[in-house]
């Protein structure tokens, strides 16, 4: 036994060139997990399962060469597993030098790689791989590109080795080699390349292209490896740095006591008398002590120092206790958002009641209004001149687009760069704690993972629990009571029921043509001459010029657009006075086509060829009041109903509803029951590429139906609004105000509209109200009494009826 373990244990030795043995045809297939063998190569290879070692001791029996292969699978997991598909197509010839079986159950084989192969076909699988192979040849050529990327490989190789601190023997060994393949192979195995890598370099079978490629992954490896020291000398740099600063601020230290300062820090001693020169209030001064105490202990070069002092300067620069006093003249009050505002006589009224409790109750909470209505009107400005009238600084918070909730309540001191919230942002802004705020835009709040924004402003709006606001940075109460909060919104239909509760709405309504002219006259044209340099010895514009402005050139609730043009006039006119016109420009109606172009907007109900089956309906919209065309038109057929204009679910079943009314209520219209099932109506609403919805159209659907059935005519004159029901209701709707200014603005002067909006009527100033015809119907039929003209509008309309009969 002992013999035959020293005959185990034996090396086995030869002195054949392997390079100058034939490649068989048929070779034996050992399959390498995770690594290439390349020609010219020699290293050792450990051989542990059963038929590996079978094909070993077999080759040593021949000619000891054996295929070098390698697998597409590099996981343990996956090598019992091996099919045929796995092997790569290309691969080297291993010639067997030496082979050792010290350890039990593993042989230690010394292999060199002589040159590169290709697998025609797998002839046997079991016990092991055998294959029919042909000699990949490895032709190179003299070059002198050749020579320079050769002489560029070892250039770049030495300045790798020493780099890495890879062993000298390698750039010398690569020096004395001349073949480009042995060069590139050699260069391949040190830089760590992936097996997918390693095998696509083997396969490249000509040598310049081999230099390329192994180039590249040269220059790549290069990189990685150049900035990899530039990032560990910066942390070395780095903390070096730390250390001196440590050394040095102890030193500042010893330097301090020498001194008689006791050790206190300068800082910390700062901080306490500017804390001792504020007023604060008892509960804010005990945190304040708290985190004093706190900071001294902490060591200057610690993160947590800078987290610390930041905190107590955020609360030395908050105005906790400073105010400024209103102005609480009534008069002055009045004249003043007389002078900055035409029109909005129930703001004025409701600010002018806020002075006047104010002067009666200094400690009353802040209000909390919400100015509702479309762009343009002036909602923003509002606030900044009652901030003026009230001698109170301004503050406007942008709340469009706002999702996270820590933008109202800040974040907490356990973040890196936490903040406080925007309400504390601003109050560290304004300087004082009792600042008009403008929560602008507030029903444009948007809500995600990160929390609900909107949630965030229910304290903050709430009269009865702002006092003790907290924000999540600050972790201290801060009185928002004195705070008079002004929000804007253009629709209150997305704002948050319970945030919506805690406000006083104010809607603002589009201006009258006259309203429009006066701010234009007093306030937007002044504004844009001075713009633009001009003066009223350059240009004077008529009335009637902003008339037909407001008329022709815009069509708007507020008034941005009829700025713009102003503008564009002023703009006009700057060019003259540059051409060298000297002599004052006065600006009429005919002279807008020069400045404006062609006229944009046209009467709508001019516009319209006026028959039966068309009648105006009034919408509402985010941007003001307008009216609605509804057009009816029937021909022959099977009683189908068709609904086209891009139109909601709300408002095809308000059509529906209509059709379904005229048919049980046929006899009383004196429609002959018999036409409903030979005819098909087709209802449309023009503007077709516009989304409308709502109920409010339901009047018009009706009086549309009836008139294109009957062949009566709705007046023209008339625009209606009202929701219905199947048992002849007219039920009441939302927006009259908007709605009727948007009649207005398209020259109706008569509406009908649901008796139950008669008191949103009434809220509608005199002025404008005064000369409009209002009728309030409670059913459809008093309704088509008043809409429907009382005769078949032509003999065409009447043959009509008839044939659908």
């Amino acid at each position: 036994m002992e013999k035959e373990k020293q005959k185990e244990q034996q090396q086995i030795e030869t002195r054949v060139d392997p390079t100058s043995l034939a490649v068989p045809e048929i070779l034996s297939i050992l399959p390498l997990h995770g690594f290439v063998f390349y020609p010219g190569m020699g290293f050792p290879l450990q051989v542990g399962d059963e038929t590996s070692k079978q094909l070993i001791d077999d080759a040593l029996l021949g000619e000891r060469m054996i295929g070098l292969v390698s697998t597409r699978k590099i996981e343990p997991k996956d090598i019992e597993n091996l099919t045929e598909d796995d092997l790569c197509r290309v691969g080297v010839i291993g010639y067997i030098h030496k082979i050792s079986k010290e350890r039990e159950g593993y042989y230690h084989v010394i292999v060199s790689g002589t040159k590169k192969i290709e697998i025609v076909k797998v002839v046997e699988s079991t016990p092991y791989y055998r294959a029919t192979v042909r000699e990949v040849p490895m032709v190179f050529h003299e070059s002198q590109q050749g020579q320079a990327m050769i002489l560029s490989l070892r250039t770049q190789f030495a300045r790798l080795v020493q780099l890495m601190g890879l062993p000298r023997e390698l750039d010398f060994t690569l020096k004395s080699l001349d073949n480009p393949f042995h060069i590139s192979y050699l260069v391949s195995t040190q830089l760590n390349l992936k097996v997918e890598v390693e095998q696509e370099i083997l396969e490249i079978k000509d040598f310049e292209e081999l230099l390329k490629r192994v180039m590249l992954e040269l220059s790549k490896r290069l990189e990685t490896v150049e900035t990899s020291q530039k990032i560990q000398e910066s942390v070395k740099k780095d903390i070096s740095g730390q250390q001196r600063e440590f050394f040095l601020r102890h030193q500042l230290e010893s330097i301090r006591k020498e001194l008689g300062e006791d050790g206190e820090k300068v800082e910390v001693k700062e901080l306490r008398e500017q804390f001792a020169a504020k007023k604060l209030p008892e509960e804010v001064q005990k945190v304040v002590e708290k985190e004093l105490v706190r900071l001294e202990r902490i060591s200057p070069s610690s993160p947590e120092y800078v987290v610390s002092r930041n905190y107590l300067d955020w609360i030395l620069d908050l105005p906790w206790l400073e105010s400024t006093t209103d102005t609480l003249d009534l008069d002055k009050a009045e004249s003043d958002l007389e002078r900055d505002h035409y029109g909005l006589k129930k703001i004025k009224k409701r600010i002018l009641e806020f002075l006047a409790v104010r002067k009666l109750k200094e400690d009353m909470h802040g209000p909390i209004l919400c100015f509702s209505g479309p762009p343009g009107v002036g909602k923003t400005s509002l606030g900044q001149s009652i901030a003026k009238t009230m001698n109170r600084e301004f503050v406007r918070i942008a709340l469009g687009g706002v999702r996270d909730e820590a933008e109202i309540r800040g974040h907490r001191r356990t973040y890196i760069g936490a903040l406080p919230g925007r309400i504390i942002q601003s109050l560290k802004k304004a300087k004082t704690n009792n600042p008009v705020f403008m929560l602008d835009e507030i029903d444009k709040l948007g809500n995600d993972f990160r929390g609900d924004p909107s949630s965030a402003l229910l304290e903050v709006l709430d009269p009865e629990q702002n006092a003790t606001f907290t924000d999540h940075y600050l972790d201290i109460e801060f009185d928002l009571s004195k705070v008079m909060f002004i929000a804007t919104a253009n629709m209150l239909d997305t704002i948050p029921d319970p945030l919506r509760d805690r406000m006083e709405v104010v809607e603002l309504s589009g201006y009258t043509l006259p309203e429009k002219v006066a701010i234009a006259r007093r306030h937007l044209l002044a504004k844009q001459m001075e713009a633009h340099g001009l003066s009223e010895e350059n240009l004077v514009l008529e009335d009637e010029a902003i008339a037909s402005l407001v008329e022709s050139y815009t069509r708007e609730a507020g008034v941005r657009n009829l700025e713009r043009e102003i503008a564009a006039i002023c703009r006009g006119i700057a060019a003259e006075m540059a051409r060298g016109r000297t002599e004052k420009r006065l600006v009429g109606p005919d002279d807008l086509y020069t400045f404006l172009g062609p006229v944009r907007f046209f009467p709508e109900i001019k516009a319209r060829s006026w028959g039966p089956g068309l009648a105006t309906g009034l919408a509402w919209t985010p941007v003001g009041g307008k009216i609605l065309f509804v057009e009816s038109s029937k021909m022959k057929g099977t009683g189908v109903l068709t609904l086209t204009g891009k139109l909601g679910e709300v408002m095809k079943e308000s059509a529906t509803a209509a059709h379904s009314y005229i048919r049980s209520h046929a006899k009383r219209l004196d429609i002959d029951e018999k036409i409903f099932s030979k005819i098909d109506i087709h209802v449309h609403v023009p503007a077709g590429a516009i989304p409308k919805d709502g109920p409010s159209a339901g009047v018009a659907m009706v009086a549309s139906l009836v008139s294109v059935i009957t062949g009566r005519v709705v007046r023209p004159e008339v625009a209606m609004t009202g929701e219905i029901t199947l048992r002849g209701d007219v039920l009441p709707v939302g927006g009259i105000n908007e709605k009727v200014l948007g009649a207005l603005r398209a020259g109706i002067r008569e509406m009908v509209l649901p008796v139950l909006n008669e008191k949103d009527v009434l809220e509608i100033q005199e002025d404008i109200r005064k000369d409009v015809i209002f009728h309030y119907p409670h059913t459809i039929e008093e309704a088509l009494e008043i809409l429907l003209e009382k005769r078949v509008d032509s003999k065409k309309d009447f043959q009509m009826n008839k044939e659908s009969e």
